[in-house]
């Protein structure tokens, strides 16, 4: 990857501004990444409430930032990654540009949404990672499922699989919208102390799937709590 340099964009980097729930630096613990120094910004707000959600906390409150302090504090840490977050972050539509500046910076950015919202105008150099909610998050009617087809190489599909019901819905969407040779990534990961990891190791690996099962480095590392 390039060197980080000041951003030369058309944004306006000092009026534009989001409501930020936590910036921090950790190890990126999902996804293609995984394993990888990471700065992580964490959007305030999400329209979903999915039965497993881990960042509650992020869906009020938070600290108002413009575009250049977002900037500014990212670039105080090491990383060359940065993940944008959430919640779900294009509920607030100045994610956008901040995707866009981000890229400009020399960054290698990723975006967490859900399946819920129109990924269409992302940046073309983020990697979407589109997580499509399955019957056990209480949320599958919200799935977009009008993404898909917008979807290349470049993005990332993650099913979190809380039972058999939510197994054999993801292996079937895998199979209908042949998501192995569409996106770079098809990741299924067990809901966190719900479905036994193992269980889904053992299901992949009946039915041979073209997938990456993913488990969260970050609570394996530090347990489930804010900023890591």
């Amino acid at each position: 990857m390039g060197e980080i340099h000041t951003v030369q964009s058309s944004i306006d980097l000092t009026s534009e501004s989001l409501r930020i729930s936590e910036l921090f630096y950790s190890l990126q613990g999902e996804a293609r990444d995984s394993g990888l120094p990471t700065v992580f910004v964490r959007l305030t707000g999400c329209p979903l409430r999915c039965t497993y959600c881990d960042s509650e906390y992020a869906f009020y409150g938070g600290e108002r930032m413009t575009l250049a302090e977002i900037l500014q504090k990212v670039q105080s840490h090491p990383a060359r990654h940065v993940c944008v977050t959430g919640g779900e972050p294009l509920a607030q539509p100045n994610c956008l540009p901040l995707l866009e500046a981000l890229c400009d910076a020399g960054y290698r950015v990723s975006l967490e949404t859900s399946g819920a919202m129109p990924v269409d105008a992302v940046d073309a150099r983020v990697s979407r990672v589109v997580d499509l909610k399955t019957p056990a998050s209480g949320e599958q009617s919200r799935n977009r499922m009008e993404n898909i087809p917008l979807l290349g190489r470049n993005d990332q599909v993650k099913f979190v699989i809380c039972d058999r019901g939510d197994y054999d819905w993801a292996r079937f969407t895998l199979d209908q919208y042949q998501l192995a040779d569409r996106v770079g990534e098809v990741l299924f990961s067990p809901s966190y102390e719900q479905l036994p990891a193992r269980q889904l190791a053992e299901w992949i690996l009946e039915d041979g799937l073209p997938v990456r099962m993913q488990m969260q480095l970050h609570k394996l590392l530090w347990g489930d709590v804010p900023g890591v």
